[in-house]
């Protein structure tokens, strides 16, 4: 089997969207400005921009 090229950008990705969802629904001391910050920039890595 042979992996992805960008498997490391596919993870970080996936770890800023559920790490942003966590965050967001918890609604913790980081406010809603990072969690928001972190599901954009999981999104944006996972599309490729």
């Amino acid at each position: 089997m042979k992996l992805p090229k960008n498997l490391g950008m596919l993870l970080l990705s996936a770890w800023l969207v559920v790490t942003g969802l966590t965050a967001f629904i918890t609604i913790g001391s980081l406010g809603l400005l990072l969690p928001l910050l972190a599901i954009a920039a999981g999104v944006l890595l996972f599309l490729g921009r």
